[in-house]
């Protein structure tokens, strides 16, 4: 076992996870000892195996695969973080690598680029899908320009987009900030228009990527 490389596979779809724990034990010097379905459970199974690589996804219930690398790179240091997703789009991939993920590869990646990029990640070095590798270079080489333009946030709407973050309902944001439903709905829309998103995972995610908020797991 000691010859292994101890991972842990977090990812909130069961067939998922059977799928890639399946390729990854196909390798001789892999062994996936811990599965979760929801961050929160990748977080205590983190902190009991101290796997030596954690498989992220981006979207899971709880706790996302950020707030999970953050927490990681806040308690764990030792352990290497490679986030597994389908997700490919700027903010997503500024926020993850901003948080200390050690690589970043695309759920569409052949089973051999992901079983190297787990080895990578062991061995300390970064492994950066093709794509995100083109996306994280673009962004370096225009860091220098002025930043992406978006319209303030109120105090209000950064509250609002924070609990959002947080993976709170409409209703519970409301409970939480003492306003209707009806009226966070009303300061989400206009979050989106403002941040230019078309959803709310987009639009927390561009406010995470841009520095107006964080959702660290609680």
């Amino acid at each position: 076992m000691s010859d292994h490389i101890r991972v842990l596979l977090a990812d909130d779809h069961a067939v998922v996870r059977a799928g890639i724990c399946q390729f990854l034990e196909q390798a001789a010097d892999i062994k996936v000892i811990a599965q979760a379905g929801d961050g929160l459970m990748a977080q205590e199974l983190i902190r009991e195996y101290k796997p030596d690589v954690a498989v992220l996804d981006i979207q899971m219930p709880k706790a996302t695969g950020i707030e999970v690398t953050r927490w990681v790179r806040a308690n764990y240091r030792e352990v290497g973080v490679l986030v597994l997703t389908a997700y490919d789009d700027d903010p997503y991939v500024m926020a993850v690598l901003q948080a200390g993920a050690n690589g970043y590869v695309l759920k569409t990646a052949a089973p051999a680029e992901i079983v190297q990029a787990v080895r990578d990640v062991h061995e300390g070095k970064s492994a950066l899908d093709p794509t995100i590798a083109f996306k994280l270079m673009a962004h370096i080489a225009g860091r220098s320009g002025p930043p992406p333009a978006y319209e303030s946030l109120t105090d209000r709407e950064l509250e609002v987009l924070s609990l959002a973050g947080k993976g709170f309902t409409n209703k519970a944001i409301g409970v939480q900030l003492g306003i209707s439903d009806r009226t966070v709905q009303g300061h989400l829309a206009k979050t989106y228009s403002k941040l230019q998103a078309n959803s709310r995972t987009e639009a927390v995610m561009r406010a995470v990527s841009l520095g107006l908020i964080q959702t660290e797991a609680q």
